[in-house]
Parts: structure tokens; sequence; C-alpha cells
């Protein structure tokens, strides 16, 4: 948590932001993040910065589409998105600062962006929260 913490701090920043505008926090051990709910920018979904999840709607726990779904790539079950969030904890909790450089380098938002793939995955099955393999 420590190496994520810049992003955190970028994280917390928003979140206090938008506590102006009716968000309001909440620690989930399950996601290991603090999660701001009802977070008033944004097309709607969450975003996660470090172990800080911005999500614009009243709870995490919902179905949501998986980007190659929403891609045109094929039909595919629906994901909860705390699970999905929750893998981008986790890959922040690796990549720490560099996070945000290699997620843009990636393709950004997208379903060709391998850390967005594996977020969708591990949403799906529970495992397979980073994308490259270790050899």
């Amino acid at each position: 948590m420590l190496w994520a913490s810049p992003n955190t701090l970028a994280g917390l920043l928003a979140g206090a932001a938008g506590m102006l505008a009716g968000a309001r926090p909440r620690w989930s051990a399950n996601e290991h993040a603090l999660v701001f709910a009802h977070w008033p920018w944004g097309p709607g979904g969450a975003i996660t910065l470090g172990n800080v999840i911005l999500h614009t709607g009243a709870q995490l726990e919902l179905a949501c589409r998986t980007y190659a779904h929403q891609a045109g790539w094929g039909p595919e079950p629906v994901i909860g998105l705390h699970d999905h969030e929750r893998a981008h904890v986790y890959q922040y909790m690796v990549l720490g600062p560099l996070f945000v450089p290699v997620y843009l380098l990636c393709g950004g938002v997208s379903a060709r962006n391998p850390l967005e793939r594996a977020a969708d995955h591990y949403a799906r099955h529970g495992h397979g929260w980073w994308p490259w393999r270790l050899r």
C-alpha cells in the first residue's frame, strides 16, 4: 500500500473534493480501499486511484459489462464492478506510481488495454488480475 500511496493521495484529494458535493466515504476491507460513493463527476461507473475507489453510484457491488463486451468483441456475462475495481487496486499495489503511465501506454480506457482485460478476467473468474505472465 505504501508503494501506491502517491496515487492514493490523489484519490483522497479527489474524494475529499467530492465530499463537498455529497460523496460519502467508507472503508471496504474486501476491496482494500476507501470507497467514495455518490462521487459527483464523470460519466458513471468507477475509477481507482491507488487504494481509493471513486464511484458515482450508491453501491460499488453491482453488475456491469466487460470492456470487451462493450467494444462489441462478443457477448460476455456481466461482472461485478467491485471485483473489477479490486483488481485495479492490486495492480496499483504492484505498479505503485508507475500504474498511471503504464495504463496510458497500454491504451487507457480501452478493451485493448491488458490492465482492463485482466481486471475483467479477475472479476469473472476470481483470479488473474495481473496481465503479464512471469516466466
